[in-house]
């Protein structure tokens, strides 16, 4: 994985914020902090945080926990300490060498976060060390592409821009680890050995087709891909990425459907 598969700077931490997160992650947020609300943790530690979608849903089910929240990328923090209350902790951290004691925290959880470790199973077993005897480990990570629609036909429609090179970052990375026996493979390389996966359907909105294709094609590094290709093209990408959603989805606004496994990993 090359280091621009996970640089989410600052003016793709913006759109991501902006734009990216009410479309696909709101709803897995709400779903990924309700199952550690329900375990009713005092310590909870997020890696991969990001701007804070799920961190301000753990904070509003459990005021009175301890919270640490981590991101490798220090802008999208930033972003999230503005909407925060001061009781979360915010760290800037690589979730492959967590500077914690062991068996500090109750409950990890990470949001879309695995598929950008360069080494999972170095970050699975970290995260096993600071979890207390049985506690549990939460992550989500996208399906495949052809059981998320919207994304898949950003995918298409940027190959047909770029025919000769096309960008790669959609399909390897963030919908590239939905495998799941190599999903459980890597927990139990880690020392999990109670790993329960089970997909989770959920309905992407935007306003429009020119929304999600700036969305994609500027809130993610999709943003690099495009211009080591095309420099200063992003605006063309984007105006040639619109036009095949308005094909796939309509003039209107999008509701398209999407699909997540949400892993839960014991010892």
């Amino acid at each position: 994985m090359g280091r621009q598969d996970a640089n989410f700077a600052a003016g793709i931490a913006d759109v991501y914020a902006r734009l990216l997160v009410p479309m696909l992650f709101a709803p897995y947020a709400v779903d990924l902090a309700e199952r550690v609300a329900a375990l009713k943790p005092r310590d909870v530690l997020e890696t991969a945080a990001g701007t804070g979608a799920v961190t301000r849903e753990l904070a509003s089910r459990l005021p009175g926990a301890h919270i640490v929240a981590t991101d490798l990328n220090a802008p999208m923090l930033e972003m999230a300490r503005h909407t925060l209350d001061a009781h979360v902790k915010l760290r800037v951290v690589d979730a492959q060498s967590l500077p914690f004691d062991d068996a500090c925290f109750d409950v990890v959880a990470c949001q879309f976060g695995v598929m950008f470790f360069p080494d999972r199973v170095r970050a699975y077993a970290d995260a096993r060390r600071v979890l207390r005897g049985g506690g549990p480990f939460l992550f989500n990570v996208w399906d495949a592409l052809d059981a998320n629609p919207l994304a898949a036909t950003v995918v298409q429609a940027l190959a047909a821009r770029f025919p000769d090179d096309p960008p790669r970052f959609t399909a390897r990375v963030p919908h590239g680890y939905h495998d799941a026996a190599r999903i459980e493979a890597d927990l139990a390389a880690a020392g999990f050995r109670d790993v329960r996966i089970r997909p989770v359907d959920a309905v992407a909105t935007a306003r429009d087709a020119r929304e999600a294709a700036i969305a994609f094609c500027s809130g993610t590094p999709v943003r690099h891909e495009i211009e080591e290709r095309d420099p200063g093209g992003v605006d063309d990408a984007i105006a040639a990425v619109t036009p095949v959603l308005q094909a796939r989805f309509g003039t209107g606004a999008i509701q398209a459907q999407m699909r997540a496994l949400v892993v839960e990993a014991r010892v």
